[in-house]
């Protein structure tokens, strides 16, 4: 770290030390007693509400993250990264806070992060992929959230996605706070971190409250040359109509532009030998300026020709500027019925940016210009721009009433996302890669679509309450429609061919559609309390998701002809579980069991193209299934004996998921553990508060092996990494301050060096992204 970095962060110890010494005078609050059989003791600044954090009154293994424990994470952390501390959740990302959207991954029992659903405040992000989907850290700060509440098997019927096939994840905002305020929070670190977040509340005015919030963050990359930028806002009205009645509006919108990181080989990680920039090891990254490299010498007159100059990172940027629109209203019908509904609607729109060599690009200019394309030929190094935009817009309504022992759901969802993609490549300056870019001289075209998906999915359920009360059997089933439409240039075939030797004009624009139904996805659940403070609760539940990647599946132009292709099966599930929770005056904790297995996985290889014998293309198809079958554990102790000085967490994962099909003609996989699983996730911490004043967390997280490929021959060694945080002053009042706090986190306290990110291949290794060096951050916050 440069002595530029570790200036705020000097200054920043010692603004805690002067913070801490008022608060040392304030008197120790002990704990209450528990009043009654029914009062639970575990209770801490730190520690999530026992109820929500173990899903108590769920048939399924519903777990969460609650206030107390998100307000001690990272300041700007990712909504994806902050699931790392859930059981279940093998989370890996590019750098502490998690921000850079290609660089995360994450499994679930058999599944990955494309087939998660996510909702924010009851309106489903859509997709993940960051090329056109909603990822869903564009849409939340942590400081504004709630709860975030994950089913990692079976989600409920009512909850809307075309993406789950099985675990579903909850963001839920605070609500507006009644008084008249402001909280605001900066925070310095290193890699030249600064974020500062703002939250103006109007408090209650007339039947109206509300907040806005601003959050800013700048940082250098961990790794090579580039920033982030993050310009983010936030908004909620909520009105009081009356009664159990009310009107919430919402706003989002999320401005973000960032450098690329790359993925590194194996061999590169290893080697001693430093990159341009003189890196090695895990801080290799694009470099930031332009080498000295002579030019190839099958292109001498070409100043730019290496494909070296591809690793100046002035030509690997993202850009997504995106807003988020949503209003609900909840009508109480009577006393035992509501109404609900929710009406969104997302603007997506921005580009990014990847550079191309002259030697990739010139066979693909000669081929295009020989039909009488219009495009130019590379001056060197070439701009690849691509162009991503949309809109998205939907309703979620529900119906909810109690007869007797029934308590009856029945909603709908109906939702349509349009995208637009454009990718093409264009010519610098002089071929430089830190020339202007040239718009009019395109060098070669790619892809110009747009895709339309239309969903719509029905749920009905049952939820009745037997036996006093102590036995609740829940019912339901859901239906789901989807149609897919695209049309325009998939890819270089829809422009120019080659034929034997011959260049031929491309297919042209074309046409592809998809439908697919299911109206009978059943799902039942069992909860049984065994007393005030166990249950037991099981659960099985189908699901149906649209085949992930669609536009990728679709965006193939055979070279053979001009076919589309093949329309693959859905994916499908089924998710079995069973576990216990237990609430007690010392610790709550809950353990599950599941088998999970869905079949219809979708791949990308080289087959047989149907009605043909002997024509091999490239294409997605279905490849077989997966199954998984493991526990689950999560539990909170905090012994009576040490007197609310210190309580302990504890989160164990088995998962054993694996592929059930060879891939024909490809490789032989059934029986082997699909890449990025990891048998064993292990965590847990201590977190002490021996005065009112002070806050202290000690954390690790152990992840076992994990493969690399599909035939489980190359694999990334177990690791664990550490993390604390320290935080001081909760509850200082200084004039008008009300709340004057200050916080330090470190992550990965102990330097822990290791591959953690994966992109796995079917035979070969996989490629890697590393696990960020220590990073420590500083935040000092108040509220006015």
């Amino acid at each position: 770290m440069t002595s530029r970095n570790r200036a705020p962060l000097r200054a920043a110890l010692l603004a805690s030390a002067l913070l801490a010494m008022p608060a040392a005078a304030r008197d120790a609050a002990e704990d209450e007693a528990p009043s009654s059989a029914h009062d639970i003791i575990v209770s801490g600044r730190r520690v999530s509400q026992s109820s929500e954090a173990i899903g108590e009154e769920k048939v399924t293994n519903t777990v969460a993250i609650t206030r107390e424990a998100l307000l001690s994470a990272p300041s700007g952390i990712s909504g994806l990264k902050m699931l790392e501390s859930l059981p279940g959740f093998n989370v890996q990302t590019e750098g502490s806070l998690g921000l850079y959207e290609f660089g995360n991954s994450v499994q679930v029992r058999a599944f990955n992060l494309d087939q998660i659903g996510f909702l924010v405040d009851g309106i489903p992000t859509g997709r993940s992929d960051p090329f056109g989907g909603s990822p869903v850290f564009r849409y939340v700060d942590n400081e504004n959230l709630g709860v975030v509440e994950a089913s990692t098997g079976a989600g409920d019927v009512g909850l809307p996605s075309y993406s789950s096939l099985g675990p579903i994840v909850q963001y839920r905002s605070i609500e507006p706070q009644n008084d008249l305020g402001a909280f605001v929070s900066q925070t310095f670190g290193e890699n030249d971190l600064r974020r500062t977040f703002v939250r103006l509340s109007s408090g209650r005015v007339g039947p109206f409250k509300g907040y806005v919030s601003f959050t800013r963050l700048k940082s250098d990359l961990w790794r090579g040359a580039g920033t982030i930028d993050r310009k983010h806002w936030e908004a909620q009205l909520k009105a009081d109509l009356g009664g159990d009645s009310w009107l919430r509006l919402k706003f989002v919108s999320n401005d973000f532009f960032d450098y690329d990181s790359p993925t590194l080989s194996r061999t590169d990680y290893l080697s001693a030998t430093p990159d341009a920039g003189g890196k090695t090891g895990r801080n290799r990254g694009y470099i930031g300026f332009v080498p000295d490299y002579p030019p190839l010498a099958t292109a001498p007159t070409v100043r730019y020709s290496d494909p070296r100059h591809t690793y100046y990172f002035g030509n690997a940027i993202n850009i997504r500027n995106d807003q988020l629109y949503g209003g609900t209203l909840h009508v109480a019908l009577s006393d035992k019925a509501y109404a609900e509904t929710t009406v969104y609607w997302e603007d997506k729109d921005g580009y990014g940016v990847s550079p191309d060599s002259y030697g990739n690009s010139l066979p693909i200019y000669q081929r295009q210009a020989s039909v009488g394309l219009r495009v130019t030929a590379p001056r060197g190094l070439q701009y690849g721009l691509s162009g991503v935009g949309g809109d998205r817009y939907g309703i979620v309504s529900r119906l909810n009433w109690t007869a007797g022992v029934h308590r009856l759901e029945a909603g709908l969802w109906g939702e349509i996302d349009q995208y637009h993609r454009t990718q093409l490549r264009l010519n610098n300056q002089n071929g430089a890669p830190d020339g202007a870019v040239i718009p009019t001289e395109i060098v070669y075209l790619r892809r110009d679509y747009r895709s339309k998906r239309e969903a719509l999915q029905l749920f009905l359920k049952d939820t009745i309450t037997l036996a006093d009360d102590r036995l609740v059997i829940d019912l339901g089933i859901k239906g789901l429609k989807l149609d897919y439409r695209q049309r325009g240039y998939r890819d270089f075939n829809d422009y120019a061919r080659t034929v034997n030797g011959v260049n031929l004009p491309g297919w042209g624009p074309q046409l592809n559609t998809a439908a697919y139904q299911d109206f009978f996805l059943p799902s039942a659940g069992l909860l049984y309390r065994l007393d005030g403070r166990s249950q037991i609760f099981a659960s099985y539940a189908e699901n149906y998701a649209l085949p992930k990647g669609m536009d990728d599946i679709y965006a193939v132009a055979l070279n053979s002809s001009a076919a589309l292709v093949p329309q693959p099966a859905p994916e499908k599930s089924q998710n079995f579980e069973i576990g216990l929770r237990t609430n007690q005056a010392e610790f709550y904790a809950v353990l599950a069991a599941y088998y999970t297995k869905f079949r219809n996985r979708i791949q990308s290889i080289a087959g047989i193209l149907p009605g043909t014998t002997n024509v091999t293309e490239t294409f997605f198809r279905n490849v077989g299934s997966v199954e998984a079958y493991g526990a689950e554990f999560t539990g909170t102790w905090k012994p009576r004996l040490l007197n609310g000085l210190a309580y302990f967490n504890a989160n164990v994962t088995y998962n054993h998921a694996t592929f059930q099909d060879d891939i024909p003609g490809v490789a032989a996989i059934a029986g082997k553990t699909i890449p990025d699983s990891a048998k064993w996730i292990v965590a847990g911490g201590v977190t002490v508060e021996p005065a009112p004043w002070l806050v202290a967390n000690f954390s690790g997280r152990r992840i076992s092996k994990r493969f690399a490929n599909f035939t489980n021959t190359f694999s990334v060694p177990a690791y664990t990494v550490w993390n604390a945080y320290v935080d001081l002053g909760d509850g200082i009042g200084i004039g008008p301050v009300k709340n004057l706090r200050a916080r330090l986190n470190i992550d990965n306290v102990f330097d822990r060096d290791a591959l953690s990110f994966i992109s796995p291949q079917v035979t070969t290794d996989g490629l890697f992204r590393p696990l960020s060096p220590r990073t420590i951050q500083f935040t000092v916050a108040a509220e006015f």
